[in-house]
């Protein structure tokens, strides 16, 4: 039952998010923090690369308290408490940039590159359920852990490459830049 739940729970909190932005009318003058447009796209992108930033240190801590990382003794209670307090940080950041796309935009499959982000944009917080799931369970196994860690770090570098990157770069990344 844990296992089913494992499953379902993920899947149904990204298909949801998916539906209620599919069926969403895009609102393009919803502002974040009192910027709209360009001015609200270049806060989002800005935001967007700390939450990466963010991923990337949490990736490093969990590197640590698994022992992963050469010539580092066994991470201290610090490192650990650290991890989930960046944690918590990292998802609050990614709320008011996940509700602007959604309100703003909806999901959007007008080119590639917005398709892989809308897409990505909803698979990550079936991803970060997932996580949660398998952090508060004693039922799920815990080599799952890291594999939803590590998509929550794929995730956050996919969405950053697929719309902060193509803020920051003058819209345009490489492999993506003609659409």
């Amino acid at each position: 039952m844990a296992v089913a739940l494992g499953i379902l729970v993920p899947i149904a909190v990204g298909v949801g998010i998916y539906v209620i932005g599919d069926h969403h009318s895009p609102e393009p003058d919803h502002g974040l923090f009192g910027d709209h447009g360009v001015a609200a796209m270049d806060l989002k992108a800005r935001l967007g690369t700390v939450l990466l930033s963010l991923a990337l240190v949490q990736l490093g801590l969990a590197l640590w308290m698994y022992g992963r990382l050469p010539r580092l003794r066994a991470a201290p209670r610090p490192v650990r408490l650290g991890h989930r307090a960046l944690g918590y940080v990292a998802f609050l950041l990614s709320v008011p940039i996940a509700s602007h796309c959604l309100v703003t935009y909806g999901i959007e499959t007008t080119s590639p590159r917005v398709a892989i982000h809308s897409v990505t944009g909803c698979a990550f917080y079936g991803a970060f359920a997932a996580k949660v799931l398998v952090v508060h369970s004693r039922r799920l196994p815990g080599w799952l852990l890291p594999i939803v860690g590590a998509l929550l770090v794929v995730g956050i570098a996919l969405l950053w490459y697929t719309a902060a990157l193509w803020q920051l770069n003058g819209e345009s990344v490489p492999g993506l830049s003609s659409y």
